[in-house]
């Protein structure tokens, strides 16, 4: 089982790019596939990027797709989350998360970093 924490988060201009990251630990993590994932207040958790193990696997939800970038670096046990563009749609609590399947949904997602926050200002 990993353990998940993020990091990179804070305040940005609209138009702007920041960049995340979440550091893993287990010896599981280059098996485990890695998501991305937002909350905004009073709403719901919504997908944002997914990367499969092995990297070569990945898929955006439409809001970002173009402007962000999700990678992973195993021998690190990092993924990251490179963003570009930003609005303020985009302001939210950003979570790492992983799954031991491919998935898009959060209730596959097993293990959940703590959230780092990103505010992007108009």
């Amino acid at each position: 089982q990993v353990q998940l924490v993020e990091s990179g988060g804070g305040l940005v201009q609209a138009g702007g790019s920041l960049r995340l990251s979440c550091t893993a630990s287990g010896r599981t993590f280059s098996t485990s596939t890695m998501g991305w994932f937002r909350q905004s207040p009073g709403k719901e958790r919504d997908f944002v990027a997914v990367i499969s193990g092995n990297g070569e696997s990945y898929y955006y939800h439409a809001s970002v797709e173009g402007r962000f970038t999700v990678s992973r670096d195993n021998a690190k046990n990092m993924v990251y989350l490179q963003m570009h563009n930003l609005t303020p749609e985009d302001t939210a609590v950003y979570y790492c998360a992983a799954a031991d399947e491919y998935s898009y949904n959060p209730d596959e997602f097993t293990t959940w970093g703590q959230g780092t926050q990103v505010t992007v200002s108009s």
